[in-house]
């Protein structure tokens, strides 16, 4: 008798959606803020994006056949996306042997020591970006003045940015006020910081591409901005001498680049929307306690990976009922 039931795996209903296809497209919508960064850091930025790409790529497949004696990984997109977003948490003049420092760890450490993409529990990126910070602090709050095309890698001059004055205008210097720059400027990116968390215009049009994309949901970034818009606000409302307006929180440092593409990381984040909800706020929540009252001016990177932690136990708190299950 001829077999006429076939039992296969889930899924039986395939969307279409790969790892590789929405890898390429996060690195679409990165290229806004890639592009914004050439225009406002010149070649200093070129230098840091592609040492960080190549070094990250190198080590994934070094690692993978090497020490994992596996297949390269590196079709599926992701090292390439770790390489950008970890020097676009960068300054535009950090020397080159730091860079392949951060792509290592960040490599080696936040990724593969786990067993590769889909088991890391923190965002490969930031474990980089954290640890230069943590080992190389001078460098890493040494933030080039935007000069256009003409700005120099080698020789760039530094400034404060606008996180740093906000820090410095919460702690009682109403002079660092007049130092602010413009909304303007902050929308458009024409101030100092990291390559690519300086235009949150640019930032923006990458949310709006992985949105129309269906890459990521609405959740997690407008979650983060939300809670970080209320809570700045009270805080200008109470006393509006010591706390600046939301909206410099919000083009300033590192909030819409890590609430658009690295807080959204599928891995590393919850997968309910409920769970998605918490992560922002808690990530929101983090971002504005670290900014006003830690060590550091910028708390995005902490925040997120504080909350990377936490995930496991969102997603248990979370998770929907089995079908059939009782209620209790």
């Amino acid at each position: 008798m001829a077999q006429k039931l076939h039992i296969t795996t889930s899924p039986h209903v395939h969307c279409g959606d790969t790892i590789e296809r929405n890898m390429r497209w996060v690195i679409v919508a990165l290229m806004p803020a890639l592009i914004a960064s050439f225009v406002y850091f010149g070649a200093g930025s070129l230098i840091v994006t592609a040492t960080s790409v190549l070094s990250c790529l190198f080590f994934e497949w070094f690692i993978t056949r090497v020490f994992l004696k596996r297949p390269s990984t590196l079709a599926d997109g992701s090292a390439i996306i770790t390489g950008i977003l970890l020097a676009f948490n960068l300054p535009s003049n950090l020397p080159i042997y730091m860079i392949v420092v951060g792509a290592l760890v960040a490599i080696g450490i936040g990724k593969m020591a786990f067993g590769g993409l889909g088991n890391n529990p923190f965002n490969p990126a930031l474990v980089g970006r954290v640890f230069l910070l943590i080992s190389f602090p001078a460098k890493m709050t040494s933030w080039p003045v935007p000069a256009g095309l003409a700005t120099s890698y080698v020789d760039a001059q530094t400034g404060a940015t606008p996180l740093n004055l906000i820090g410095q205008i919460a702690g009682g210097n109403s002079a660092a006020a007049d130092q602010l720059p413009a909304l303007k400027d902050l929308f458009l990116g024409n101030i100092g910081g990291c390559i690519g968390e300086v235009s949150a215009l640019a930032l923006l049009i990458g949310l709006v591409i992985l949105l129309w994309r269906r890459v990521i949901t609405w959740h997690i970034p407008v979650t983060i901005f939300a809670t970080v818009a209320v809570l700045t606000g009270i805080m200008w409302l109470i006393n509006p001498v010591l706390y600046v307006n939301p909206l410099y929180h919000l083009c300033s440092g590192g909030l819409m680049l890590g609430a658009i593409f690295m807080a959204t990381d599928y891995v590393t984040s919850p997968m309910t929307v409920k769970g998605m909800v918490w992560y922002g706020i808690g990530i929101g929540f983090l971002t504005v306690v670290i900014r006003y009252f830690g060590s550091y001016p910028e708390g995005m990177s902490f925040a997120i990976l504080l909350m990377n932690a936490v995930t496991p136990l969102i997603n248990n708190w979370c998770k929907p009922k089995r079908f059939g299950e009782a209620v209790k």
